[in-house]
Parts: structure tokens; sequence; C-alpha cells
């Protein structure tokens, strides 16, 4: 229950709301060039959607690396989650980019971030048969025996997906 003795936030008016569209769309679009002015002027590199996804977490999910390494550089939180328990690190993983999940683990992502519901980024590289993101992550360190929320391990994600190359990756590591 919130307490009825904190204010409100104020309602942007409508040049702030699109501002802060126009901003959205200068990081799903991977432009760089016009975030660096506005990060250097105090935009804050956190700043999150209606959906709660931070700008890390679109550039990374729209593949955008030097946007990404912009945002880190400004001190984006690579552990920020969204509403559906997304970490920037899971949307490498879930995207099969090796190139953004390097960049976010030297960037301090941890190998295991996950949100409320547990899902790690190897249990969403299982998923989708990243088997390139499932070895660069259990080289760096990923449990290989955790489980989300559900009680549902990487391996378990894989199967119940149909992703056989990393069903067979990770019950190899497994037996080995």
């Amino acid at each position: 229950m919130s307490d009825p003795t904190s204010p409100t936030p104020p309602v942007p008016d409508a040049e702030t709301l699109a501002f802060l569209q126009d901003v959205l769309e200068l990081v799903r679009f991977g432009d760089a060039a016009q975030l660096g002015p506005l990060l250097e002027r105090g935009l804050p590199a956190n700043l999150l959607n209606q959906k709660g996804d931070s700008l890390l977490l679109l550039a990374s999910y729209h593949g955008h690396l030097e946007t990404a390494r912009l945002l880190l550089a400004h001190g984006a939180d690579p552990e920020l989650f969204n509403d559906r328990s997304q970490t920037p690190l899971g949307a490498a993983a879930f995207r099969g980019d090796r190139a953004m999940a390097e960049l976010l683990l030297g960037g301090g992502a941890r190998v295991d971030g996950a949100g409320p519901d547990g899902r790690t980024p190897l249990m969403l590289a299982a998923m989708f048969d990243r088997t390139e993101l499932v070895e660069l992550l259990l080289s760096r360190g990923a449990e290989l025996r955790a489980r989300d929320a559900a009680g549902a391990s990487a391996l378990d994600a894989a199967r119940q997906m149909g992703a056989g190359n990393t069903a067979a990756q990770l019950a190899a590591r497994l037996e080995g």
C-alpha cells in the first residue's frame, strides 16, 4: 500500500513526453551520435520507459553495441530489470548477441543476474538454442544447476522449448 502522505510525481507535459519518446527512438535505432550529447548534458543513463525497460536494455535488445557502450560509460546499470524480469544481458542472450554479452559482462553485468522470476541469461540462451552464448556464459561462471522461481533449470528450459542443440550441450556438461 502506498503512503498517502507521499506526494504524487508530477505528470510530464506533452513536450517532455515527446522528448522522452525521441530519446527512446534514438536508443532503439542506435543513434549514439545524437544520444551522447544528451547524456553529457545530464540525461539519466538509467531512464526507463513505461514498461520498465532501461535504455541499456533497449540498446541490448536491438543490438546497438556502440549505444550500449556509451550508456555504460555514462553509468547505466547493467542489472536493471524491466516489468517482465528481463535484464540487458538476458536480452543479449535471447538475441544470441555475443559481442553485446561480452560488453555487458565487462561493464558489470552479473553472469547469473536475474529479475524476480529467477530466469538467468543462461536459461534464456538455452531456451532459444544459442549455443555460442551458452558456452560464453558457462566460461564466465554461469551456474549450470541454477533454477528459476518455478524450479526449472537451463536444461529444463531448453528441453521445454525444443532447443535440441543447447539441451545436448548442457546435458553433456552435466554428465562431464
